[in-house]
Parts: structure tokens; C-alpha cells; sequence
């Protein structure tokens, strides 16, 4: 296993919260290879690429393709007028680091370079996480223009995986009211509707590739985020995608096979074998 860590997206800056880790497998070879990228979640307010090195390792050496950690700015627990972070601040520095990987330039690691081009990015989205590659990958610029990714990250798009993910705000502050005060207002900010910032009735992205997969899962044991937000999102891809076989085609669903809670299912050995099949697929 080769590790490069604390990798700065941004050229020219210093900042951890912008910058990312990369740990190759120790078998890898082909520069042609898929690479896997993970998304923290962290209600946008906390955790760190650095608590998911054990994860990174774990995927890398079971998928034999490189996976990629990034961090991104986060909102403060307590924010003031000077310090408040807000949505979408957070997906904006996630696309500013897949517009970089997608660039082809990465200074200062010259034998680390993989150009993901033909098995292109899997991208792998947790709790938060979900929510902000769901923000990119569908068409959220009626709303946060800033969240349009180029052509180059949408073509290197092969598979998204969306983990305990949060998509309807208003659907899950109906369930979990005590949230607004804990991390949404923070988040988004202190409002009666969060329709825009939700991504259950975002259409698809123009230039989206056709073979573009979709995988959602959800566990049964989670507490902290219900299952009424995976099916909102599996239930508005599918309608995306026409319904029948050619929905099935593109977006799976995954709801009866994990019963653990919240963060524990990153921890799971199955979580590691579902995504390996997942990525395995794609390369078929």
C-alpha cells in the first residue's frame, strides 16, 4: 500500500480542511484504472479524511483501484456573523477538488498520477456526503449556479454510491425537528423551507454519462437519519430515468441488508464487499 496524504487541491494554498489523501493498493499497476473517492459526512459541521484511513486502505486493497479521502471546509459548531459557513460552500469545495482531479495535474506527486479516464471516478457518499455529491451530480444551479461541475468531472462519473444520506431537509426536520437547531440552520440557514437546498426534485445533469450508476444504502439500524430519505431519492432517480427495466438498470437500491447504526456501517466487512461488486460491475 502506497499512501500520499494531506495533498492540497487548491494550487497555492496550505489549507488541511482543502486537501486530500490518496492510498494506492499495494497489487495496483494499471494508470487506466478506476478510482474510488470517499465523501465524509459530519452533518457538514465535523469529522476528517484522517478517520477514514482504515476505510481507504480496506476499499483500495479490495477493489485493486486507488481510493481518494477529501476534506472540505466545515461550518462552525457555534457560527457568528464572521465565522458562519454555509451551504454550499462545503459541495463547492468538493467540486473544486474533482475539478482538480480531473485536471490530470498533480503537483509534488508525479508517481501517483492516475488520469481517470475510461473506468473514471466512483464516488462514494456518506450521510452528508450523500447530500453533496447528490447536490453536484444532479442539476442544482437554478438555485447554487456555483455547483455546476465541468464537462471533464461529469464524463469522468461512473458510479455514485449514497450512504445513510440526507436529500429532503423539510421531510427530515418533519421527522427529526430537533435537527434545525442542532446543524440545519447553521447549515443552510434559519428559514421555513429548505425546498431548494434539497435534492429529491432536482432533474438530471445535461452531459451526465449515459452508463451512469446510481447504488443507495440504507440501514435499518440507523437512528439518526430514517429510511423515508433513501427512498425519497431512489423514488426521484427512478423517475429520472423513465422507471421499468431502464431505472433498474441504473439505480439500486440497498435497504435490507445492513442493520447497524449510522457510522457503523463504513465499519462493516459487507460495506467493503458491496462496493467492490459495485465497482467491479463497471468494469465489466
Amino acid at each position: 500500500m502506497t499512501q500520499a496524504l494531506d495533498l492540497s487541491y487548491i494550487p497555492g494554498t496550505n489549507d488541511s480542511l482543502r486537501s486530500f489523501d490518496l492510498h494506492v493498493p499495494s497489487l495496483h499497476t494499471a494508470r487506466e484504472s478506476p478510482m474510488i473517492i470517499f465523501v465524509h459526512g459530519g452533518a457538514w459541521r465535523s469529522e476528517d479524511k484522517s478517520q477514514y484511513q482504515a476505510l481507504a486502505r480496506n476499499l483500495a486493497e479490495a477493489s485493486n483501484a486507488p481510493v481518494l479521502v477529501p476534506n472540505y471546509r466545515l461550518t462552525p459548531s457555534v457560527p457568528t456573523l464572521e465565522t458562519q459557513f454555509l451551504h454550499p460552500g462545503h459541495a463547492e469545495d468538493i467540486l473544486h477538488f474533482l475539478d482538480f482531479i480531473t485536471s490530470g495535474a498533480w503537483p509534488g506527486v508525479p508517481e501517483l498520477k492516475f488520469t481517470p479516464t475510461g473506468r473514471g471516478l466512483y464516488l462514494l457518499g456518506h450521510s452528508a456526503g450523500a447530500h453533496i455529491l447528490s447536490s453536484i451530480f444532479l442539476d442544482s444551479s437554478a438555485a447554487f449556479p456555483s455547483l455546476t461541475p465541468p464537462p471533464a468531472v461529469l464524463k469522468a462519473a461512473r458510479g455514485i454510491v449514497m450512504t445513510e444520506g440526507i436529500y429532503d431537509i423539510d421531510l427530515l426536520l418533519a421527522k427529526f425537528p430537533n435537527y434545525r437547531q442542532w446543524f440545519i440552520a447553521a447549515v443552510f440557514g434559519d428559514r421555513a423551507s429548505y425546498a431548494d437546498a434539497s435534492t429529491t426534485g432536482l432533474a438530471l445533469r445535461e452531459g451526465s454519462p449515459e452508463d451512469l450508476r446510481w447504488l443507495v444504502i440504507h440501514s435499518k439500524g440507523d437512528t439518526l437519519v430514517d429510511q423515508p430519505q433513501s427512498d425519497a431519492i431512489v423514488a426521484h432517480l427512478r423517475t429520472l430515468y423513465g422507471g421499468g427495466a431502464a431505472a433498474d438498470a441504473r439505480v439500486t437500491r440497498n435497504v435490507d441488508q445492513f442493520d447497524m447504526e449510522h457510522n457503523d456501517v463504513l465499519s462493516a466487512p459487507l460495506y467493503i464487499d458491496v462496493i467492490r461488486a459495485f465497482v467491479a460491475e463497471g468494469k465489466e
